[in-house]
C-alpha cells in the first residue's frame, strides 16, 4: 500500500541524515508486511533517505488502521 505520509502515526521533525536539519514530515510512505518505509527529503541540503520502522505482530492491525485513516 502506497500513501502520502500523513496522520497521527507518521513520524515528524526527523533530523536530516546528512545535515541534521529537522524535516517536518516524510514525503512518502509504504507498508510492506510488518514494516513501514518512509522517504524523507531535506529542503536545506536536498538529501533524500529512507527510514524503515518494523512493528510487532500484536500492533499490526492497529497501525494499519491508523495509517489507512
Amino acid at each position: 500500500m502506497t500513501r502520502a505520509a500523513v496522520g497521527p502515526a507518521v513520524p515528524h521533525n526527523n533530523p536530516c541524515a546528512q545535515c541534521g536539519q529537522p524535516i517536518a514530515t516524510p514525503v512518502w510512505s509504504e507498508v510492506i508486511d510488518h514494516e513501514i518505509h518512509y522517504v524523507w527529503v531535506c529542503e536545506a541540503c536536498d538529501y533524500e533517505f529512507t527510514q524503515i520502522a518494523a512493528y510487532r505482530n500484536e500492533l499490526a492491525s492497529e497501525l494499519d488502521r491508523l495509517i489507512a485513516a
